[in-house]
C-alpha cells in the first residue's frame, strides 16, 4: 500500500554527468517490488506535481531505497542540491512491478538503456532475494549507453554478466542493445526491458520474432502518479477496463506491461 512520508536523505552523489544516486530512509522499503517507482515532491509549494523516479535498489533490512535519476528540469535540479540529513516528501511504492516470482528456472535477459538501467538493476537484486528454487536459471544484462561514461556498470557486474552497447562505439558493441545481444550470442527465455520508446519498440519486435516472453517498463510523463489525471496514457491492443478504450495509465496499470499488450507504433 502506498504511503506519503517525509524521508531522510542518507546520501547523495553525482555518479555521472547530471546523473545522481540518492539513498532515502523510508518505512515502506520492504514493500517495494522491482520495477516500481516513487514520487518526490519539491519543497516549493507553488510546484504541486511530484516527480516520478524508478527505484534502483532496496535494502529491506536497513529500510532504504536507492534512486538513480537524471537532472532534466527544475524539479530534479532542486532534488540534486539536497544533502545528507535533509528531508524530502516521498509517495510510494507506486505502479505494479516485473513478474519476478514467475521466472523460476528460466533464462532472463535484463535490457536497459540510459536512465532505464536502474529498474533492471533492481530486478537482478530482487532475484537474489528469492528462495533458490524460485530463482531464474540464468540472468544476463544487456545495457546501452551513449558513450563509455557508464554509470552503474560496476553495480551491474556484481549481480550478473553484462554486455554493453554504446552509441559512439567507445565501449562494447557499436550500436544498440539488440546489436550487443546478437554480437554476444545471448540466449534467453524472457526479456525484462526499460528504456526510451524506440528501444522498447525494437525489443518488442526482437522478442516477437523469437517467440519470447517480454515485459517492458514504459517511460511516460506523469502528473499525479496515482491514476487519476490520465496524463500518462499509452496505447494498448485491447480495450482498457478503466477507460473503455484502447489505452492504459502507465502510472497505475503499469509501468510494467507485457509487450504484447501495448501498441508502440
Amino acid at each position: 500500500m502506498k504511503k506519503k512520508e517525509s524521508a531522510e536523505i542518507l546520501s547523495q552523489e553525482e555518479i555521472s554527468k547530471d546523473i545522481y544516486s540518492l539513498v532515502l530512509k523510508v518505512s515502506f522499503a520492504k514493500d517495494v517490488k522491482a520495477g516500481q517507482f516513487v514520487s518526490l515532491f519539491e519543497r516549493d509549494a507553488s510546484h504541486l506535481m511530484p516527480r516520478p523516479i524508478s527505484v534502483c535498489e532496496t535494502d529491506p533490512e536497513k529500510g532504504t531505497i536507492r534512486l538513480v535519476y537524471r537532472v532534466v528540469g527544475q524539479g530534479t535540479d532542486a532534488f540534486s542540491k539536497m544533502k545528507a540529513h535533509h528531508h524530502v516528501d516521498v509517495l510510494g511504492p507506486l505502479g505494479n512491478g516485473f513478474p519476478i516470482e514467475k521466472m523460476a528456472g528460466k533464462r532472463v535477459l535484463l535490457m536497459g538503456g540510459g536512465i532505464g538501467i536502474p529498474p533492471v538493476l533492481s530486478c537482478a537484486e530482487a532475484f537474489q532475494r528469492l528462495p533458490e528454487h524460485e530463482q531464474p536459471s540464468e540472468v544476463t544484462f544487456a545495457v546501452g549507453y551513449r558513450t563509455n561514461d557508464m554509470y552503474l556498470y560496476e553495480d551491474l557486474q556484481k549481480q550478473a554478466p553484462v554486455v554493453v552497447s554504446t552509441d559512439d562505439g567507445s565501449f562494447g558493441t557499436h550500436g544498440t542493445v539488440i546489436d550487443a545481444v546478437r554480437a554476444n550470442k545471448i540466449r534467453a527465455d524472457v526479456i525484462f526491458a526499460c528504456g526510451p520508446r524506440p528501444m522498447l519498440r525494437g525489443i518488442k519486435n526482437f522478442a516477437e520474432d523469437r517467440e519470447m516472453e517480454c515485459y517492458i517498463s514504459m517511460e511516460e510523463h506523469m502528473a499525479c502518479g496515482v491514476g487519476v489525471c490520465l496524463g500518462c496514457i499509452t496505447k494498448t491492443v485491447d480495450v482498457d477496463d478503466h477507460s473503455r478504450v484502447k489505452n492504459a495509465r502507465v502510472c497505475k496499470d503499469g509501468p510494467i506491461f507485457n509487450a504484447e499488450e501495448v501498441d508502440l507504433t
